[in-house]
């Protein structure tokens, strides 16, 4: 296997692993934010902009692993 064949790998492990955890934070995190919601309605406006705000720190996470991917892909 030439070292392009593995960079691309890399790339593709770097893509899926970058995208899988905060996937599953975003839903746990939107999850708690529902049921806060569900139990003290009158805190809505509180609980939706914390949660809009979780949810952007928590896509950084992915857009760093797309970084990384498209710096690997660039070496091929």
């Amino acid at each position: 296997m030439d070292s392009s064949a593995m960079i691309a790998i890399a790339a593709a492990i770097a893509i899926a692993v970058s995208t899988i955890g905060p996937s599953m934070a975003q839903g746990k995190t939107a999850a708690a934010a529902m049921e806060s919601i569900a139990r003290q309605p009158e805190a809505a406006n509180n609980i939706r902009s914390t949660l809009i705000i979780a949810l952007a720190l928590i896509e950084a996470l992915t857009i760093y692993g797309l970084l990384i991917a498209f710096m690997l892909i660039s070496r091929i």
